[in-house]
C-alpha cells in the first residue's frame, strides 16, 4: 500500500464549493446566445431549460422574481440571448447560468424595438400634441392604475390625500411589469373608460403609472397594444413610468407625462391651503371694490339730494325736453343731408350707367365699326390705284427694253432642238435642226456647213 499523500485531501462538497467561486470570479456576468431546449415552468414559478448550439448546451435556470420581469415568451425552440452568471449546483456538481434577462435574438435588443415602434407611432401621429387632451384643473375624481403594492401608490394617495382631501380616487390594481402586464392596463382602461357601466364613478383623469426599474422591468408600458389603448381612451390620461430620466411610449402618448408618480399627483391636487389664501385674497379684493362702488353710489345719491332734482324738478323737465327738441333738429337737419348726398350719390351713378349701358355701347361700337370699314375700302381703293399705275408704267418700260421691242427692229435670236439660245457657230452641228424666232413667226432650219 503506498503512502498517503502529504496535500489537504478536499472533499466532494469542499471541491465543488471552490469550482463555483472559481466560476463566479473568473467569468461572471455574460450574455449568452442559443437556442430553448427542455424548457420547464415548475409551480414556483421558476424556470429551468436548456441553451444549446451545434456544438454544445448550456443548463439554466430562471428564477420567479428575474421571470416576471421578462417581456419574452419562453418556449422550446426559439433563439434567444440570455444575460447572467456563470455558477456550480452543487447537490449536482453541475455547472449551470443563473438568468437575470432574457431578449429574443433576431428581434434586436429591446431599446432598438423601442426605438422602431417609436418611429412608427410617431410617423402615425399617435404622439401630435394636437390630438391630446387638456387635463382638467381641479379634478373631482382621478383613477389610478398601478400596482396596488408599490411604493407608487402610497406616495400618491399621501400626496393626493394631503393636498386635496376631497378628491374621490379610484385605484384600479394591475401588475406593472412582467409577461402579460400591458394586458391587465389596457382592460383597466377599458373598464375606466365606461365605468358608469360598471357602477363606478367616471373619473375626470387617469393615471398610469410605477416606480423606477430597468428597462426590462418598464417594458409592459412600451408594448404597442398599451399605447393604442391609451390614444383611444376617451379620458384624459397622465403616464407617470419610473423616474425623471426614463421614457417610454406611453409617455409620448399620454396626453400628459409626469416624471414621476409623486408628481402626477402633486400636478393632479392643487395644494389646499394654497387654495385657501388664493380664496382670501379674492374675498379681499371683492370687498375692496364693493365698497368702493358702494361709496361711489352713496355719492351719488348725496349729489343728487342736494342738488336741482329734489328741489326743482319742473325746470329740469324743461330743460330737458328744450334739449329733445335741439336734438331732433339735428338729427332732422342730418338725415336731410344725408339723404342729399346719397340722392346726388345715386344721381351720378345713374349718370355713369347710362353712359356705360350696352345699347349706347353697342351704338359707339356699330360707328367704330362702319368707319373702320370705310377708312378700309378707301385705304384698298387708294392703294390698287397705285399698284395698277404702277404696273401699266413697268409695262411700257417692258415693251421698250424686251425681247420683242429688238425683233422688231429686224433682229432675231437661234436655239438648237433643246431651246438654248445660240451666240457661237461652233456650239452647232451640221444636220442639227435649228429654230429662228422673227418679229412674227419662227423658222425652222437644218444647219449644212
Amino acid at each position: 500500500m503506498s503512502d498517503a499523500p502529504e496535500a489537504e485531501v478536499l472533499s466532494v462538497t469542499q471541491l465543488t464549493r471552490e469550482i463555483r467561486d472559481v466560476l463566479e470570479s473568473r467569468i461572471g456576468s455574460v450574455w449568452v446566445e442559443g437556442e430553448i431546449s427542455n424548457h420547464r415552468l415548475q409551480s414556483s414559478g421558476h424556470q429551468y431549460f436548456t441553451l444549446k448550439d451545434a456544438g454544445a448546451q448550456l443548463s439554466c435556470v430562471f428564477f420567479r422574481g428575474a421571470a416576471a420581469r421578462s417581456a419574452v415568451r419562453m418556449r422550446d425552440g426559439i433563439q434567444v440571448q440570455v444575460h447572467g452568471e456563470i455558477s456550480v449546483y452543487e447537490p449536482r456538481g453541475q455547472y449551470q447560468m443563473v438568468v437575470k434577462q432574457v431578449q429574443a435574438k433576431g428581434k434586436g435588443t429591446l431599446q432598438e424595438r423601442f426605438e422602431a415602434l417609436k418611429r412608427q407611432l410617431y410617423a402615425e401621429g399617435l404622439f401630435d400634441e394636437e390630438r391630446k387632451r387638456p387635463i382638467p384643473r381641479f379634478p373631482r375624481v382621478v383613477a389610478l392604475v398601478t400596482s396596488p403594492t408599490g411604493a407608487a401608490i402610497q406616495d400618491m394617495l399621501n400626496i393626493l390625500t394631503r393636498r386635496a382631501p376631497w378628491l374621490r380616487v379610484l385605484v384600479f390594481p394591475v401588475r406593472v411589469q412582467g409577461q402579460g402586464a400591458e394586458l391587465e392596463i389596457v382592460r383597466a382602461l377599458k373598464v375606466l373608460s365606461r365605468a358608469e357601466d360598471h357602477g363606478l364613478p367616471v373619473p375626470d383623469t387617469i393615471v398610469v403609472g410605477r416606480g423606477g426599474g430597468s428597462l426590462e422591468d418598464l417594458w409592459a408600458f412600451n408594448e404597442e397594444v398599451l399605447a393604442r389603448a391609451i390614444a383611444a381612451c376617451p379620458i384624459p390620461i397622465i403616464s407617470a413610468v419610473g423616474h425623471e430620466i426614463d421614457f417610454t411610449i406611453a409617455d409620448f402618448v399620454a396626453d400628459l407625462r409626469a416624471p414621476t408618480p409623486s408628481a402626477a399627483a402633486e400636478l393632479l391636487a392643487p395644494d389646499g391651503g394654497e387654495l385657501q389664501r388664493h380664496f382670501e385674497a379674492l374675498l379681499r379684493t371683492l370687498r375692496t371694490r364693493v365698497d368702493m362702488r358702494l361709496a361711489h353710489e352713496q355719492h351719488v345719491i348725496e349729489l343728487i339730494a342736494k342738488g336741482p332734482l329734489r328741489h326743482e324738478p319742473g325746470r329740469l323737465l324743461q330743460e330737458a325736453a328744450q334739449r329733445a327738441d335741439e336734438s331732433e333738429m339735428v338729427l332732422r337737419d342730418a338725415v336731410r343731408e344725408r339723404i342729399q348726398r346719397w340722392a346726388d350719390d345715386l344721381n351720378d351713378k345713374q349718370h355713369v350707367l347710362a353712359a356705360h349701358h350696352p345699347r349706347v355701347q353697342l351704338t359707339e361700337a356699330v360707328h367704330r365699326a362702319v368707319s373702320a370699314s370705310q377708312r378700309l375700302r378707301q385705304g384698298l381703293t387708294h392703294r390698287l390705284a397705285r399698284m395698277e399705275d404702277r404696273l401699266v408704267a413697268r409695262a411700257e418700260v417692258l415693251k421698250h427694253i424686251g425681247p420683242q421691242s429688238v425683233l422688231a427692229r429686224g433682229f432675231s435670236y437661234t436655239t438648237n432642238a433643246e431651246g438654248r439660245v445660240l451666240a457661237n457657230a461652233e456650239d452647232v452641228k451640221a444636220g442639227e435642226e435649228l429654230t429662228t424666232r422673227l418679229a412674227h413667226g419662227t423658222v425652222k432650219s437644218v444647219v449644212k456647213k
